[in-house]
């Protein structure tokens, strides 16, 4: 049922590309939080929203379980070296005219639906070309998580279009000190997901590498280096993805407590 649904004459699809040879968590979309595989949640939470819900996998054990509780799954090159490029070979198997692709990642069990209804709004914009989601950074967090190299920064425009994506603290606030600079001024997150126009997304796929993405190893820099605008929009939910052992028992946590509440 897509509870959320918006109409806006456009043809959305979301794929969710679920790997199984994760470096740092093996697995992770067959992991159990409560009485279903971590994919099954994201699958669920998409299917809120959006009526056409796919899973790219690479790995016979993530197609089986899909298929299993009864989902839609494409099998896809082992070769691919993001999650972009295995959305791209998924729409080609697909087929279809879809305007936007949503690229959903595998281990966001409690990904919101008015989350992905903020990036499907984004294509109202004609000059949209991309869409991804930011979360501002309160004035009490604390200065090493801004500083975290691994949450990507980003800065927008006055229309909330992506400027520049860093792994650096950006921008530098000069006129404060460091220790104020959470209260004099408004830093943004990255949230990694991303909805593209069918286009696009194929355009993206055949653009070499740029020297500010392998700097930065943000692949999101080569599309704003080739022209493409990144519309963000704005939230306030945090999201929990599943990287670590660590993160699951967060995650089983949560759910479990939001259980007691149904």
């Amino acid at each position: 049922m897509c509870r959320g649904r918006i109409d806006t004459g456009m043809k959305f699809v979301v794929i969710i590309p679920a790997r199984y040879a994760s470096t740092r968590f093996p697995g992770k979309p067959l992991a159990m939080i409560g009485d279903r595989p971590v994919i099954w949640h994201v699958y669920e939470q998409a299917r809120k929203v959006v009526g056409d819900v796919v899973v790219a996998t690479d790995d016979e054990r993530i197609y089986n379980a899909v298929k299993a509780f009864g989902g839609r799954v494409v099998m896809t090159s082992d070769k691919h070296r993001t999650g972009t490029d295995r959305c791209f070979e998924a729409l080609r198997k697909l087929g279809g005219a879809y305007d936007v692709v949503i690229n959903l990642q595998g281990d966001e069990p409690f990904i919101d639906p008015s989350q992905i209804t903020a990036l499907m709004r984004c294509f109202e914009r004609e000059e949209t070309d991309i869409a991804t989601l930011v979360k501002p950074y309160t004035a009490d967090t604390d200065l090493c998580e801004l500083e975290n190299p691994n949450s990507p920064k980003v800065v927008l425009n006055l229309k909330g279009q992506a400027i520049y994506f860093s792994r650096s603290v950006i921008p530098y606030v000069r006129s404060a000190n460091k220790a104020e600079w959470m209260k004099c001024h408004v830093f943004y997150k990255h949230i990694g997901i991303y909805a593209y126009r069918a286009g696009v997304l194929a355009r993206i796929t055949e653009m070499d590498q740029t020297q500010l993405e392998l700097a930065e190893s943000l692949e999101q820099l080569r599309w704003i280096e080739n022209g493409l605008c990144i519309q963000t929009a704005v939230t306030d939910i945090e999201t929990c993805g599943i990287d670590t052992e660590a993160d699951l028992e967060k995650a089983r946590r949560i759910y479990e407590e939001s259980r007691k509440y149904k």
